[in-house]
């Protein structure tokens, strides 16, 4: 797949109308894979929002109406984008260790750098997807390695994936703002915290300049040996 458009840069313009149109494709000639895959490459070409039945047939040299007969609905193809765009991620990259703990944390960065990877899909990913359920049984098995019974590694590996999705979709979210717009919001913040009174916020003061900023990737890996440790800690063979 081609490098993708580089988070928070500055969406490209849509097709001009003067381009040459494209001969048409025969009639029966599409499939959904091939769909999908001149959606992702309008995707990273021109952004989400101006993924369209439209955009996608002119991306293809097919009519818009064509793609009806694989896809219902703009919805069911995102989510069929966002299935085909997890296996790119996640194949081959969740193999059970002698480790249990060290399986998590490298199945909690596989997920990370895959919502890093295409963070204009941060909020449709929430959505739960059939690929989700390998992620589950890796998760499971893990702690079940651990010793966890049949009820705690049921809810820890629910738990540890929705703490995982949340922080990593907050991150990915940010990282598709426009470039300019993240610097202006990092600078924001530090002017602001500069002005507050000390009397009132006491803590922040005596923190200072050690507080990082909200795109500092130890907070994230921070916040997961936190998550990892107290797992661990709580593990009946620990």
């Amino acid at each position: 797949m081609a490098t993708r458009k580089a988070a928070g840069q500055a969406k490209a313009p849509a097709r001009q109308t003067g381009t040459p149109a494209r001969p048409r494709r025969a009639r029966d000639s599409l499939s959904r894979d091939i769909i999908v895959a001149a959606a992702d490459r309008v995707v990273e070409r021109e952004g989400l929002d101006r993924l369209t039945f439209q955009a996608i047939g002119e991306e293809l040299g097919a009519h818009p109406t064509s793609i009806y007969r694989h896809f219902r609905d703009k919805e069911e193809l995102l989510l069929a984008l966002i299935d085909s765009l997890r296996h790119r991620s996640y194949s081959g990259g969740m193999v059970a260790t002698d480790d249990w703990l060290a399986d998590l944390r490298s199945q909690a960065h596989l997920i990370h750098d895959h919502y890093m990877r295409y963070p204009e899909f941060a909020l449709q990913m929430a959505l739960r997807r059939p690929t989700d359920f390998g992620s589950m049984e890796y998760s499971i098995g893990a702690l079940r390695r651990g010793g966890y019974d049949r009820e705690q590694a049921a809810l820890y590996a629910r738990a540890l994936g929705q703490l995982i999705r949340s922080a990593s979709s907050i991150q990915a979210a940010l990282s598709a703002l426009p470039s300019e717009v993240q610097d202006a919001d990092e600078l924001t913040w530090q002017m602001d915290q500069r002005r507050l009174d000390p009397a009132e916020y006491p803590e922040i003061a005596w923190v200072g300049e050690a507080l990082p900023g909200i795109r500092d990737p130890r907070a994230w890996e921070t916040a997961l040996d936190l998550l990892l440790e107290s797992i661990e800690r709580h593990a009946p063979g620990a």
